[in-house]
């Protein structure tokens, strides 16, 4: 008798479903069980809004999250960044796999750099948090740029440029990546010119809590360390009480002494869309071991941000 497949939950667009392939695949290694992908409109799919507008984070998960909990898939793929902070308790994240390069790119016209940008020169990103931060890059380096909001897919995001109608779109390189259009990036921004959305270019798989042998398969494909590293940004987004509407950098790496991962380094921003104030902090520890150690790391850095007036930088609270 052959097994029956499991069922991949994934949003429809292209990226989610090459990112939901790549993770078919990788299941199939793992469990030997044939998967097929069941593909689910989300309303932040269908929604022509702006996403701080229609609730940022939840928009392109819940529907996905719905068909969990009534069986009609067995399990789910997310990108990391998009999930809210607060996780359900009748659903678990099986599985953090390896993560991607988190950094965001521009891709802009004539191969332009982003220090290479005419003055005036119009950059496209739907996310305050790279708006913040690269008002704010502008600002200290004598640059002269404005950034307009844009939403779409990453195929609609980069005709902007090839069209004329912007100079430079923001993109995460992870999904680039993922839809091997890689080689399209004009600038690969430091992260210490953009610090990426907590847990940018990690997925996240998800299935039902009590689905214990599902859970043990899919923990095949969990890599301990990018756990570490997501929980500890996504706990200080939490702690921030961002919501959407607040542009909040955050990325732990690892600081490795030759092959040996001795710390880890969080580093976490949050400012006015404007760019014109921002609060700027990292902490560096022994790698963290549990979930809540490294929730604790993200607390702890909150804390210090708050301290130092991050609060009254939040802006509109998203309810």
């Amino acid at each position: 008798m052959s097994e029956k497949a499991l069922r991949l939950g994934t949003r429809r667009s292209k990226l989610a479903m090459a990112q939901s392939g790549q993770v078919a695949k990788a299941v199939r290694q793992v469990t030997g069980r044939p998967v097929e992908l069941v593909e689910i409109t989300t309303y932040g799919d269908t929604s022509r809004e702006h996403l701080a507008q229609i609730g940022g984070t939840g928009v392109f998960v819940t529907a996905l999250r719905d068909a969990l909990l009534r069986g009609e898939v067995d399990f789910a793929v997310h990108s990391l960044k998009d999930l809210p902070t607060t996780q359900p308790e009748e659903l678990v994240l099986a599985a953090v796999p390896v993560r991607e390069d988190p950094r965001d790119v521009i891709v802009a016209r004539d191969a332009l750099k982003l220090t290479d940008l005419p003055r005036g020169a119009r950059i496209g990103t739907g996310s305050p948090r790279r708006a913040s931060q690269l008002n704010a890059y502008a600002r200290a380096h004598g640059l002269d740029i404005e950034t307009v909001p844009i939403r779409g897919n990453v195929d609609t995001r980069i005709r902007y440029v090839r069209d004329g109608e912007l100079d430079a779109v923001v993109l995460a390189a992870a999904g680039l990546s993922r839809l091997g259009r890689i080689d399209e990036v004009t600038d690969f921004l430091s992260v210490d010119t953009v610090l990426p959305a907590p847990g940018q270019g990690a997925l996240a798989i998800e299935c039902a809590a009590d689905r214990a042998d599902l859970i043990a398969a899919l923990g095949a494909l969990d890599d301990p360390l990018t756990r570490a590293a997501v929980t500890a940004e996504r706990s200080l987004l939490a702690a921030l009480e961002a919501g959407c509407s607040a542009p909040v950098g955050a990325l732990a790496d690892l600081l490795a002494d030759g092959q040996i991962v001795k710390e880890m380094r969080l580093r976490g921003v949050v400012g006015t869309t404007d760019g014109t104030r921002t609060v700027q902090l990292s902490t560096t520890g022994p790698v963290p071991q549990t979930h809540d150690r490294a929730s604790a790391l993200g607390r702890e850095l909150a804390a210090e941000m708050l301290a130092q007036g991050a609060a009254g930088l939040m802006g509109e609270r998203a309810h």
